[in-house]
């Protein structure tokens, strides 16, 4: 016989999950089920319909189990947000036994946790990621993991938990209140009684991961501490250590909050009593509504734009929020009390506010606001709309000024200090050519036109910032670290290496591999393989022939190209041959092709070569470490020098393969960089990680990109092919058999340059090809102009007997014949078979321009 049930629901991807837990006794044995049914919204009938169910038994225990709370949690094991239960036993001797449950797709339920304890858990029980358990007791925090399955509590106490979640690069953070720290005066001596009693209490943030104590003013005042009913974090970032945060919360004032960084934003009156909860809903309309649910069974909607309560709703059972109807968006569904039917979906409402709008036929009490408040509310939202988009214009125009003004300062400060290093003088630039109208009387021109020309034009065209060496295993590094004048472009760059030793039985000349690494304005380092732009032949070429529309819409397009940062050249050369020599002096040279442009124009092009200075070598300085790698662990990055990343990526061989996985997401790939290969993020470049593990495998640097969740690619920069090998059969250990791992192909200059060569003959046999079905349909054409002609003139010529006649008749015949041969130097084609062979010419040279541009990069 059944004695008695209870009843839990909640939403999971866009359906409505019903856990029912029933107790039956009989005379053989004790058992209590876990049912399940997984209902959808079916539009056809416009009600909710049972798709499929599960079953949970559990036989010869005691009936006092209990559901505590349900939520969706991720499963640290597929990265995968999964349904989970936490039930709940009472033993004898008043010991509580708590284990939590899975519910899989298939409807099978799995026991991931269990643990047990001396007192019941009433008091702020949160299900989280992992999954994990938080609850407070005793104004501690205890907390337990299927990663732990141990016990563990905080350092810190807590009156009450407002929010706890997952935080990128913190973990897991729980906001709460506290009995307030009172702090000290200058004297060493406490706060008065009065300044305690406004000082009661005051917000805590807990990082779990790191146990650290950190701020919570950024999150909200601790003046609202005593009165925060609920809380609800909408975003967090953090930037320059500190938290970025946006937070609803709602007073037990009967008043919604909405803070910014810890400021106040604005606040909304509520319309009911005690409320217990707040939901985010994003509308189909891209608004955002804030519901409020209250003790009562009351719940109020408010916008976010306006901060109004656009609608109310009373004797409400339960509300959920999820893309019920798949339209990609969320919704509201409101479950209302029925005691006539058992059914918990018989009586509901789906609402965005908006275009959603479906019901069960009911009659419930549904607080509708008045007409004249409800054209107030638009009037409203109208009004901070506008405002908002008049803000949003004024500062747009003022970043841009700003943006213009600061490109400005910039060339005239890069000009400013390539004069002083040449060590001539600088001109400012008059007021006119800055747009400003001079107070004083312009009586002399203290600086001819004709001088400033001159001194523009000696302006050096590029500078040397830095020359340095690194030594990495048998390579020496070389670097030099140039910036170019804006107008001007170095292609076709390499380094050579010249002893200045005069060695007779040796040639003075290194050899050695040059490499090119470009750092943008908006630094992203290494990228230069994944970011790649369109090819430069043709954009040269789109230049060309579209010269004139540049000028008028783009007139500087050119030069925003070429000046776009610093550019390092690096050479790498064998170590053991230079120390045969025991103490060098090498010569640096750069050789590169020098454009110089004027107005986004080609002016000149010719071959450069440049002293970058001299480096010196000797086997103590090497023994000494004194131009070593040295990437070195703080907190949680790899920091060293640029110059020390880029000897290593420049030694190292690079691969990439593709990851991609159908069941599971690939977070076992970060997890395996972090622990096994004890891996950190490269302060100066994060999205790359630096390997510390002791053993060959030191110095490995990873790049890990994931596109989907189930889809990465793995680049690595290995010194040799058999550390390859070796994290390649790690990375294996730890994914799961149905992941595969594809390498992808990197194009060496060889197979590059066969392709190269292949699609210029290509090119060629197009021109060839196009150029002969031009011509030989103008020749056709021709030809049968001309046999037309000479075939009247012989008809005509037969038929005359008298011989000036003939004679005239053979003048005007060779006059004909030679005004179509002036015609035929001059013939046309037509248009289709233009287009024709406009369209082929340029696939071909597409193709050609496309190889040669993947072989400047690579």
């Amino acid at each position: 016989m059944l004695s008695d049930e209870q009843e839990n629901i909640l939403s999971y991807n866009g359906e409505v999950l019903i856990f029912q837990l029933s107790k039956a006794k009989c005379a053989v044995e004790k058992t209590t089920r876990l049912h399940v049914n997984r209902m959808a919204y079916d539009s056809g009938t416009k009600l909710f319909v049972q798709k499929s169910s599960g079953l949970f038994s559990m036989r010869g225990g005691s009936l006092n189990i209990e559901i505590v709370c349900c939520s969706c949690t991720a499963d640290f094991r597929t990265g995968i947000n999964l349904p989970c239960i936490l039930m709940r036993e009472k033993k004898n001797n008043s010991v509580f036994k708590y284990f939590l449950l899975l519910l899989h797709s298939s409807n099978e339920f799995e026991q991931c946790l269990n643990f047990k304890l001396d007192y019941e858990l009433k008091d702020d029980i949160r299900l989280l990621n992992g999954p994990t358990i938080l609850w407070r007791h005793a104004k501690k925090l205890f907390y337990v993991s299927t990663k732990t399955c141990t016990v563990l509590s905080a350092s810190v106490q807590f009156s009450s938990i407002e929010w706890a979640d997952e935080i990128e690069n913190e973990g897991i953070i729980v906001l709460g209140t506290r009995t307030a720290c009172l702090p000290e005066e200058n004297g060493g001596q406490t706060l008065s009684l009065s300044d305690g009693a406004i000082w009661g209490s005051e917000f805590v943030v807990y990082a779990i991961e790191n146990q650290k104590i950190l701020t919570g003013t950024c999150f909200l005042p601790h003046a609202y501490s005593s009165v925060i009913s609920c809380v609800h974090v909408c975003r967090t970032a953090i930037s320059r250590s500190q938290f970025r945060t946006s937070v609803v919360a709602v007073t037990r004032k009967k008043q919604l909050i909405w803070f910014q960084d810890g400021l106040l934003k604005g606040t909304c009156q509520l319309p009911y009593e005690e409320p217990c909860s707040v939901q985010v809903v994003t509308t189909s309309r891209n608004d955002v509504l804030y519901v409020v649910s209250f003790v009562s069974g009351n719940v109020c909607a408010v916008q976010r734009d306006s901060f109004q309560v656009a609608s109310r709703w009373q004797e409400v059972k339960s509300v959920l929020v999820d893309d019920f109807i798949g339209t990609g968006t969320e919704q509201i569904v409101l479950l209302f009390k029925n005691e006539s039917n058992t059914d918990s979906l018989s009586t509901f409402i789906i609402t965005d506010l908006g275009e959603v709008s479906y019901d069960s036929n009911i009659s419930c009490k549904e607080d509708f606001l008045p007409t004249e408040e409800l054209q107030e509310n638009g009037f409203l939202t109208i009004q901070a709309l506008e405002a908002r988009l008049q803000a949003g214009c004024t500062s747009v125009r003022e970043l841009q000024q700003h943006l213009r003004l600061k490109e400005k300062v910039l060339f005239e400060s890069c000009c400013a200090l390539i004069d002083l290093v040449q060590e001539r003088e600088h001109i400012l630039p008059t007021a006119e050519e800055e747009g400003l109208v001079s107070l004083w009387d312009d009586t002399e021109n203290l600086h001819p036109l004709g001088k400033k020309k001159t001194l523009t034009s000696e302006v050096p065209e590029y500078l040397i910032e830095k020359l340095w060496q690194r030594v990495v295993d048998d390579s020496l590094v070389i670097g030099v670290k140039i910036t170019e004048s804006p107008n001007l472009s170095l292609n076709d760059v390499c380094l050579s290496l010249v002893m200045e030793h005069d060695f007779t039985s040796v040639s003075p000349i290194i050899e050695c591999q040059s490499k090119i690494v470009k750092l943008n304005k908006t630094f992203s380092a290494l990228s230069i393989s994944s970011c790649q732009m369109e090819p430069q032949p043709k954009r040269i070429k789109l230049d060309f022939h579209s010269k004139n529309d540049l000028k008028k819409e783009y007139p500087r397009r050119r030069s925003k190209i070429l000046s776009d940062g610093a550019k390092t050249f690096v050479a790498v050369t064998r170590l053991s041959p230079l120390l045969a020599f025991r103490d060098i002096c090498c010569m640096i040279l750069l050789h590169a092709n020098k454009r110089k442009y004027q107005d986004g124009n080609l002016q000149e092009s010719r071959q450069l070569t440049l002293l970058c200075g001299k480096i010196s070598l000797c086997l103590e300085d090497i023994s000494s470490g004194k131009y070593s790698v040295n990437l070195l662990r703080n907190n949680r990055h790899s920091t060293g020098t640029m110059e020390d990343i880029f000897s290593i990526l420049a030694v190292s061989l690079k691969f990439s393969f593709q990851i991609v996985s159908s069941d599971c997401t690939l977070t076992p790939v970060n997890m395996w960089l972090l622990s096994q290969m004890e891996c950190m993020p490269i302060k100066e470049c994060p999205e790359n990680m630096f390997c510390h593990k002791l053993g060959s495998l030191h110095g490995t640097v990873f790049n890990w990109n994931l596109k989907t969740p189930f889809e990465g690619t793995l680049t690595l920069f290995c010194r040799n092919q058999t550390v390859l090998f070796q994290c390649l059969h790690s990375l294996l250990g730890v994914l799961p058999p149905t992941c595969k791992v594809k390498p992808l192909r990197l194009e060496s200059k060889d197979i590059l340059t066969d392709q190269f060569a292949l699609a210029l003959e290509k090119e060629m046999d197009t021109l060839r090809s196009s150029f002969s079905s031009a011509v030989s349909e103008v020749e056709n054409n021709f030809t049968l102009s001309c046999e037309a002609g000479k075939k009247m003139s012989r008809v005509t010529g037969s038929s005359l007997s008298d011989k000036k006649e003939a004679v005239q008749q053979f003048r005007d015949e060779l006059r004909n014949e030679q005004k179509q041969s002036a015609l035929g130097m001059n013939q046309t084609v037509s248009g289709a078979l233009y287009r024709q062979i406009t369209l082929k010419i340029a696939e071909a040279q597409l193709c050609s321009d496309t190889i040669a541009w993947r072989l400047n990069i690579s």
